[in-house]
């Protein structure tokens, strides 16, 4: 059983619509006991960290997540979701995120050419970092996904799995251990992202 957790933030209808399409059992859940005995968790998010943060706190889920994935279960986290494993993030001040990554997540304008429009919405090529990853196991170089965000994770080279170009190398997914994370939404991203869905669900 996958287990979407459901803290108040996150497209979780259309997460789980893309997991049903791929044949995996799942549930959109914020019960505890049911993540912590959980096969798979994908953490979704999206607005801003800060308030995803606070609403993961006031559940008492975000102990759930951190001690779930200490467990060895397999946890993706998308999108806003993805920059909530991080140390910090520094959008609307400074905010702890679940430090299950060490790295911070800024704001895009600090690093891409001022001619580029922000946030980044729309379909754009990965380049692919690791040569054994779980994640883009059967994937192709350059194959496009979906991105909707205006701030990225910094400071966490090796765990990069993908990057993506927007003038400058932006961190497009991450791998470490048993933790992944997307800037990108595979459920947005059509087959691409419905194959990389399969592959986290495959991964034990």
């Amino acid at each position: 059983m996958l287990a979407i957790i459901d803290y108040g933030v996150g497209n979780l209808f259309s997460l789980k619509s893309s997991i049903q399409a791929i044949g995996t059992e799942n549930v959109i859940t914020s019960d505890p006991s049911v993540i912590k005995n959980a096969d798979h968790l994908i953490l979704p998010g999206v607005g801003a960290f800060g308030d995803a943060m606070d609403k993961l706190r006031s559940t008492g889920l975000d102990k759930t997540v951190i001690e779930a994935a200490a467990s060895g279960i397999p946890l993706l986290g998308i999108c806003v979701g993805m920059q909530m494993l991080f140390t910090k993030d520094f959008e609307y001040g400074e905010h702890d995120g679940l430090d299950l990554i060490s790295g911070e997540v800024r704001d895009i304008r600090e690093i891409i050419s001022s001619e580029l429009k922000v946030p980044e919405i729309g379909w754009n090529s990965l380049h692919l970092t690791k040569q054994e990853s779980k994640l883009f196991d059967g994937i192709k170089e350059g194959a496009y996904v979906y991105f909707v965000h205006s701030y990225s994770a910094v400071k966490c080279d090796k765990d990069i799995s993908a990057l993506t170009d927007y003038s400058v190398p932006i961190t497009a997914a991450v791998e470490s251990a048993n933790v992944y994370g997307t800037q990108f939404h595979p459920e947005k991203s059509g087959a691409v992202g419905l194959r990389i869905l399969e592959n986290f669900c495959h991964i034990k």
